[in-house]
């Protein structure tokens, strides 16, 4: 029986938490060398924030990077309680996409963990095994029973509402470079039957400079049941502007499952992030939600605040936080891509 079967299903990012997952960086090349340690602080206060409303679990390369990070914590006001490193081999920091997917059960809120394989968005960055075996050497540390679909999925692709819908993109898990060997078709079975939703709805493509050939979160997220945020930019000259038109028109024809149309919030691009000439795929979209807040990546442009008011509009239950992502960009991800949620349970 597939975990829909038994009665799992994935809940939405908005569901209390009993941690946080994440993977500490260490690779130089994901920073173009010189700038990874220039990243670190706005890290530590991406910690710092989470650790005040739960847990953090670390996946960390050595013993040397532990000590590194233990040393970090007093500097940055981070309670040592909250932090638990775990030494094992990594490849990258990006635990969106390559750590555990933790289901709960709909009536005894029981918990599975899902081991999607992960080939770093279509083999761009190997070596990625090491990122690959995380899911499951999780699952084993702390008791939960696993199981493996057998096919590439990445976090980042896929954003929920909890009811029964996940949303994606064509441009990523359409990709040939994942799962060429399956139709739309299949691929939608393979969410249903392991996320346990009933409904997927799709958009084309994501932004420009995202390596991860268009993962949702940087375009379109639930906030909650029937409301999703989109992602626009108002200059007709950007490269953004048609991609990101495009998904507005497709999301404005969608329905949900009891055939409501979505409400759609607007929310513009902050200014292009540019690096020694390369676009990063900085977005406002890339959002993580946890117990201590909504935790927003901010770029030091005016769409800042707008993108902090209109949120903080939309989320009543806990507060919106703009923190500084203006050098974590520089790996071309954000506060998303680096979190994962373990959602609370039995």
């Amino acid at each position: 029986m597939s975990p829909k079967e038994r009665g799992y299903f994935f809940p939405a990012e908005w569901h209390p938490h009993v941690a946080t997952w994440i993977t500490f960086p260490h690779n130089d090349h994901s920073w173009q060398g010189d700038k990874i340690a220039d990243m670190y602080p706005e890290y530590f206060q991406l910690i710092r924030v989470i650790s005040q409303g739960e847990a953090i679990h670390i996946n960390c390369h050595s013993a040397e990077l532990k000590d590194f990070i233990s040393s970090q914590l007093p500097l940055y006001q981070i309670d040592p309680k909250q932090v638990t490193c775990h030494i094992r081999p990594t490849n990258d920091a990006w635990c969106r996409d390559h750590g555990p997917a933790f289901l709960i059960h709909q009536e005894n809120s029981s918990r599975l963990l899902v081991d999607w394989g992960y080939n770093a968005w279509g083999g761009k960055y190997p070596p990625f095994d090491d990122d690959n075996r995380i899911p499951l050497a999780i699952a084993q540390e702390i008791g939960l029973e696993s199981v493996s679909p057998g096919i590439i999925m990445e976090g980042g692709s896929v954003d929920f509402n909890g009811a029964g819908t996940v949303i994606t993109s064509k441009s990523c898990l359409l990709n040939r470079n994942r799962n060429s060997q399956l139709t739309q078709e299949e691929i939608e079975l393979y969410l249903c039957d392991y996320y346990g939703v009933s409904q997927v709805l799709w958009v084309s493509d994501g932004i420009v400079g995202d390596d991860t050939d268009g993962h949702i979160d940087d375009t379109v997220r639930f906030v909650n049941e029937d409301t999703v945020i989109s992602m626009v930019e108002p200059n007709p000259t950007d490269d953004n502007h048609l991609v990101l038109q495009q998904n507005l028109e497709e999301l404005k024809a969608m329905r949900l499952i009891n055939g409501n149309p979505l409400k759609i919030v607007e929310i513009p691009m902050p200014d292009p992030v540019v690096i020694d000439e390369f676009r990063a795929p900085g977005s406002y979209a890339n959002f993580y939600i946890c117990n201590a807040g909504v935790l927003v990546p901010t770029f030091d442009c005016p769409q800042d605040a707008v993108a902090l008011e209109i949120l903080g509009q939309l989320f009543q239950d806990r507060p919106v936080i703009g923190l500084s992502a203006s050098k974590i960009i520089w790996g071309q991800g954000s506060f998303h891509c680096l979190t994962q949620q373990e959602p609370k349970g039995n």
